[in-house]
Formats: C-alpha cells, structure tokens, sequence
C-alpha cells in the first residue's frame, strides 16, 4: 500500500541484541517517539531474586517517525535497520501499536509467546495431553492440535488454549 514519505507512522526497528533499552534512552534524546513495550520477570541466581524489565520482543523497538527521517533513526547506536518488506521500510497497522500500549497502560500483563502458525508442530505444555506433541490447526475460532498416533495410522483432534502449546 502505498503511504506519503512525510507521514508519520510507526515501524519496526531491529536492534543489536540485548541494546533495546540503550537504544530506546537514546531515541529519546534525540527527540524521536520510541516504544519499548516490556514485562516483568522475576529471575532467580542462587543467593537473589531480582525483578528485571525484559523487551516483549527482543531485538526490536516501534519507531513513529515519517519514513524520510529514517536516517536519524539509523544513525542511533544499537539501532541495525528497519524492517523491511522488498527493500522497502515498512509501516505497522496503528491500530496494532495502540493495542499493545492500551494493555500495558491498562493492567501491564503481557508477556512474550513463541510465533506459532497453523501447520507448526507444537507440543502440549499443560493439561492431561502435557508432552504430547501434534499439529497446530484452527477451526472456526479455536486452535486445536492434531494428534497422531503412528502405529495404528490414526489422529485425534484436541481443542486447545494457545497458553497451553508451545513450539516442538
């Protein structure tokens, strides 16, 4: 779809690894509208426990810039490039970037989850199928694994919660 180069509209930037923050801080500075979303995660060494701030998607931050300042964006340490589609930066759906800052703004509860797509192999991490492994499939509006058990040449469909599956 094609967008004027002096609109402004959110982006994808991706980062040096574990610089999100750095970077972020930086954009700031420099005047340019940077979201980070984070979550809070409680991490456990042998004699502490601490509450770090951990990137939702790590190696990326949302820019909101028009696409003719990309070079001041690109000039940020930390930052690698933008992300692109055919050589092109390209924009995020608005709508995508405000839902992610409503729920934080809201009540803070998100966390990552592994990327899954219909087709994927994934395995059961909880209920009475925990372990089992199987296709992710959808139906209507729920996910379900298909499972199949090899010596008889048979599957069985289980409807499932994506909370409740994980990449194989």
């Amino acid at each position: 779809m094609p967008y004027d180069f002096g609109e402004s509209r959110w982006f994808a930037a991706y980062t040096s690894p574990r610089h999100e923050k750095q970077v972020s801080r930086q954009m700031a500075r420099r005047g340019i509208q940077n979201f980070l979303p984070l979550y809070k995660s409680i991490r456990r060494w042998k004699d502490r426990r601490k509450e770090l701030e951990l990137p939702i998607f790590p190696g990326y931050l949302f820019v909101r810039m028009a696409l003719r300042e990309r070079v001041s964006v690109l000039q940020v340490p930390g930052v690698v490039q933008l992300v692109s589609f055919q050589g092109r930066p390209t924009p995020l759906p608005d709508s995508e970037i405000e839902m992610l800052q409503r729920q934080l703004a809201q009540n803070g509860r998100l966390q990552p989850h592994p990327f899954l797509t219909v087709g994927r192999r994934v395995r059961v991490t909880n209920g009475p199928m925990t372990g089992m492994e199987g296709i992710l499939a959808r139906k209507k509006d729920t996910l379900r694994v298909v499972l199949s058990i090899e010596l008889i040449q048979r599957a069985v469909a289980v409807e499932v919660d994506l909370a409740d599956i994980a990449p194989a």
